[in-house]
């Protein structure tokens, strides 16, 4: 990031301390994150979902699918740490516990450049992205400093250790608008999902067309489409008859043209170009990060599994902490990203969770909406 620019603080990476990698059937060893110490806990492995079946109130709001709610396991187990080479994937995914959430309707797509230009010419809501830092955010900043943008990936050159992030660029005008920079603009991209999105953007948009964003809860019974454990929202194969099902990162990463596009996308894709899982839902792996509408603590499934009983629709805990930046307030982001490689990042795995400071922004971040049901 550039030195003579200051940008809002923004955090991706997880300095994840090396945990062994480990895999189990039945059971798996939890790594539940409580208080300063690491408790090691046996947990059940998933337990079948049990969808309610009541059938939908009525016809889906445009753009919307039914989400019958139910009961199922939420959160992930240590078979995902064997997919990565950067141990940690799961810690804050762990244990496993039971959940039940109420129906509703989702948006089938993430919400897309279109969408959001409407919200924008409607409202004239300016993006967080767009707006000046202030000096009350950095007061000790001088002002020719404070540039409105956001972060952008920037492919590295020559091949860098993964373990130092040298991939991100603050770039002075970068926002919805142009995600890429002032030179980037959305006029022949109006169905890729709208990116450069802050927290507070997307709650803004979620008001205005009158829904919210969804609970973590939600989020992961609708990705995992009446399923139970599986590794992916269409099964446990990364590639069943050897056909990408998301827009995910394939080659070297994170090199310039280091993208193949194997799976049919260099970078970002425009919505729904695979096909839905089996609630009619497109992308919800890769393509772009969305927002849920939790605080992210890693240590939250911990008091969940704790009442040994059934979670009924949980909304996060009351505060945001993540131990690798305290003091960082953080809400959770799912689904992972074009960038999420097996090399470095596999989160786009049901069950895994991701996080972003809640007023920063980058060009793989987006989001979709929920409507409860009447």
């Amino acid at each position: 990031m550039s030195q003579q620019i200051i940008s809002r603080k923004f955090r991706l990476v997880d300095k994840a301390s090396v945990k062994p990698q480990v895999r189990c059937s039945a059971f798996a060893l939890a790594l539940v994150l409580a208080g300063s110490g690491v408790v090691l806990a046996e947990v059940p492995a998933f337990a079948p979902t049990l969808p309610n079946t009541a059938p939908a109130p009525g016809p889906a709001p445009e753009g919307m699918v039914w989400i019958p709610g139910g009961e199922f396991s939420m959160g992930a187990n240590l078979a995902c740490e064997g997919m990565c080479d950067r141990p940690g994937t799961t810690r804050d995914a762990l244990p496993i516990h039971r959940v039940a959430v109420d129906a509703f309707w989702m948006d089938a797509t993430e919400v897309t450049n279109e969408q959001y230009e409407k919200f924008v010419k409607a409202t004239g809501y300016v993006s967080v992205a767009e707006q000046k830092p202030t000096q009350a955010e950095f007061p000790t900043a001088p002002p020719e400093s404070l540039i409105a943008g956001s972060i952008v990936f920037t492919p590295t050159p020559v091949p860098v250790p993964l373990t130092q992030v040298r991939w991100w660029s603050y770039v002075a005008g970068a926002c919805w608008k142009h995600p890429t920079g002032p030179d980037s603009h959305i006029e022949n991209a109006r169905k890729l999902p709208v990116v450069h999105i802050a927290f507070e953007d997307a709650e803004a948009y979620a008001k205005w067309a009158g829904k919210r964003l969804p609970t973590e809860a939600e989020w992961e019974f609708a990705a995992r489409g009446g399923s139970a454990g599986q590794s992916f929202s269409w099964g446990d194969e990364l590639k069943p008859g050897g056909k990408f099902q998301a827009n995910i990162y394939q080659g070297k990463f994170p090199v310039e043209a280091g993208d193949t596009g194997e799976d049919g996308f260099r970078g970002i894709a425009p919505v729904g170009q695979y096909p839905p899982n089996a609630y009619g839902l497109h992308d919800v792996t890769g393509n772009v990060w969305e927002w849920c509408s939790d605080w992210y603590r890693a240590d939250s499934y911990a008091g969940s599994a704790a009442t040994g009983g059934v979670t009924r629709n949980p909304k996060g805990p009351e505060s945001s902490l993540d131990l690798d930046e305290p003091g960082t307030q953080k809400r959770v982001q799912r689904g992972g990203s074009f960038l999420c490689t097996d090399q470095y990042c596999n989160r786009y795995m049901l069950g895994t969770r991701g996080k972003g400071e809640v007023r920063s922004s980058s060009n793989h971040v987006g989001f979709r909406c929920v409507k409860t049901a009447p």
